[in-house]
């Protein structure tokens, strides 16, 4: 383990592309691997603080993986933006934790995370046997997908930290008021990098074109039929007070199909909530044991 509190881990994706996850802690043979897949254009830099806190938990501390999918982080860029899906992805998460010799875990995915769990479950159900959902589910909203491509259009470019701090708080303030100055610093810091004394956002810029391509003026693919998939896996459902993707209906209705579905509502955040923030990291790591007990 280095002084970042994980190991960095490559492996090959089935179509030849290195890949990148950080391992944090040790195997515990009594407690489930966490799994955390990131959202569209984040990477396993948005789960440390999460990841390092249950990788050291006292009573019950637990091996956690964070996986940059492709074009994010320090995975390989694809050539063809296409490959940029959540069925690919997927199938890169299980070659991973193939390379790794895991064959279940607890999944925590935020966003398109929650959307690859989702895939997850209909290709290889047996590998999920807990799973968070921070800020999504079956339907998402096409006010909050509009909004987050129009902040990844139109971003500016920072030349600083400082700088991308600023410009992230200025387009969020009003979704995340809870947020304090060391949130929003390590929000800019999982976002960007540098590069030859230049930020840059930490994703291969093609991946925009996953989003362009999408028609917003049509109604959006909703996976309700893989949900009812995930209905025997305990779950526990996290929301932003204020997100704009994931609906107080939907989650009505994802409690209303899942009766033993456990839900959170974070105040002051949006789109998604920081999952190290407030007293999350508590709540996974106690939902998580509970889990474990059956």
């Amino acid at each position: 383990m280095t002084g970042t509190g994980y190991e960095d881990f490559y492996y090959n994706s089935t179509d030849g592309l290195k890949l990148h996850a950080r391992i944090y802690g040790e195997r515990n043979p009594s407690a489930l691997p966490a799994i955390c897949l990131a959202g569209l254009t984040r990477n396993a830099a948005d789960f440390h603080d999460l990841a390092l806190f249950l990788a050291r938990h006292p009573k019950t501390p637990r091996q956690v993986i964070a996986f940059d999918y492709r074009g994010r982080g320090r995975s390989t860029y694809d050539r063809d933006w296409k490959n940029y899906n959540v069925v690919i992805e997927s199938g890169d998460i299980l070659a991973g934790l193939a390379a790794m010799g895991i064959e279940h875990g607890a999944f925590i995915g935020t966003s398109r995370g929650g959307l690859i769990i989702h895939i997850l479950g209909a290709m290889r159900p047996a590998v999920l046997k807990a799973i968070v959902l921070n800020d999504v589910g079956p339907v998402i909203e096409g006010a909050g997908l509009a909004q987050i491509r129009a902040y990844l259009e139109r971003a500016p470019k920072p030349r600083t930290f400082a700088e991308a701090i600023e410009i992230s708080r200025a387009a969020q303030k009003d979704n995340f008021p809870a947020l304090k100055e060391a949130d929003w610093e390590r929000m800019a810091h999982a976002f960007y990098r540098e590069e030859n004394g230049t930020l840059v956002a930490d994703f291969d810029p093609a991946l925009l074109n996953t989003m362009t391509s999408i028609d917003l003026n049509k109604p959006l693919p909703q996976m309700w039929p893989q949900f009812e998939g995930l209905r025997g896996v305990l779950m526990l459902a996290i929301r932003g007070e204020n997100s704009k993707l994931l609906s107080v209906e939907t989650i009505e209705e994802m409690a209303r199909r899942h009766p033993g579905m456990e839900t959170v509502t974070v105040e002051g955040q949006g789109h998604a909530p920081l999952l190290e923030t407030v007293d999350l990291p508590e709540r996974i790591a106690a939902f998580l044991e509970k889990a474990e007990r059956g």
